[in-house]
């Protein structure tokens, strides 16, 4: 039988599948001890057969030289860009992670998000909370109306097809794609890069962090967005400059940004950022709903279980 070590304290009704198979297991209590050290991670990690990893757990070559008995790594998210790849193939070590169970959950935050920025809900409610509430005011806050606007996906999988679904269905936008190659089933023009730039009212980043994208919305593409364009983000921090953000948000280009991920996470609440009232972060919850969570925990250990 296998040990199996999980990085983070998840839902935990999902480990009766391998308990009950007659693995080991092992949880750090981050709610109790804070997050795992690189030191200890790689310590824990050498003891095992299989993980159980988040986004913040760095998984190198380094550490997995000090892992003999490693099998199996099972992310509890979908993307994998903390992992070092190629060096699990050469070790024959699988990674699996866990695609599909928070697509509705992701898209339902980054449509929140938008609807944040667009009415400035933000701000109202701690102008309200503040006491500065005269009352109402005809100009008061006003925002930017949504429906019918042209929205441009940056990155069209599944998270990303159906953030287009909610804003196309529910607000009756215009949507067209970038991306690698053709979506035959996305109902959406796909377009280069710069011609969505240009053309879209809202952008939202839904791509994976590859070396392709690392950065790929630099200043000269902000710059190339709409004065009034809002921008969203639910994909990873690394994709936008987040200097070349602020210079151009500081210069009064675009609407308002919204952001779940950011380049390093967490971001320090001294960041230029956090310091722009037209722009909402959020700390990485797109997949936060109860079901979501059941669901990635309940697939991350059938990954295991499958496997061994």
């Amino acid at each position: 039988m296998a040990h199996i070590f999980c990085t983070k304290t998840i839902i935990d009704a999902s480990f009766k599948l391998l308990l009950d198979s007659g693995h080991s297991l092992e949880v750090w209590d981050d709610k109790r001890d804070g997050p795992i050290s690189y030191d200890i991670l790689v310590k824990k990690a050498s003891q095992a057969d299989a993980l159980i990893t988040m986004l913040s757990d760095k998984i190198d070559k380094n550490l997995l030289d000090q892992c003999p008995k490693l099998k199996v790594i099972s992310q509890y998210a979908v993307g994998i860009n903390n992992i070092d790849l190629k060096e699990c193939e050469n070790r024959a070590i699988k990674v699996f992670n866990t695609p599909d169970v928070l697509t509705d959950a992701s898209a339902e935050l980054g449509f929140a998000l938008l609807l944040a920025c667009a009415r400035k809900i933000i701000p109202a409610y701690e102008n309200a909370k503040q006491g500065k509430w005269r009352g109402w005011e005809p100009m008061g806050f006003l925002g930017k109306s949504l429906k019918g606007l042209k929205l441009g996906i940056i990155g069209p999988g599944k998270i990303g097809q159906e953030f287009a679904r909610l804003c196309a269905k529910g607000l009756e936008m215009e949507v067209s794609y970038f991306g690698p190659s053709e979506k035959p089933e996305f109902a959406a023009k796909r377009v280069d890069l710069t011609t969505l730039l240009k053309d879209s009212d809202i952008i939202s980043i839904h791509c994976p962090l590859t070396d392709d994208t690392r950065e790929l919305i630099g200043e000269n593409e902000l710059r190339q967005m709409k004065a009034d364009a809002i921008l969203i983000n639910t994909a990873r921090g690394e994709v936008i400059n987040q200097d070349a953000l602020v210079k151009v948000l500081k210069e009064g280009h675009l609407h308002s940004v919204g952001l779940d991920v950011t380049s390093p996470e967490p971001l320090s609440p001294e960041h230029e950022l956090f310091q722009l009232s037209n722009v909402l972060i959020m700390p990485h919850i797109a997949s936060a709903t109860v079901k979501a969570r059941i669901d990635m925990a309940n697939l991350v250990c059938e990954n295991i279980n499958n496997f061994i």
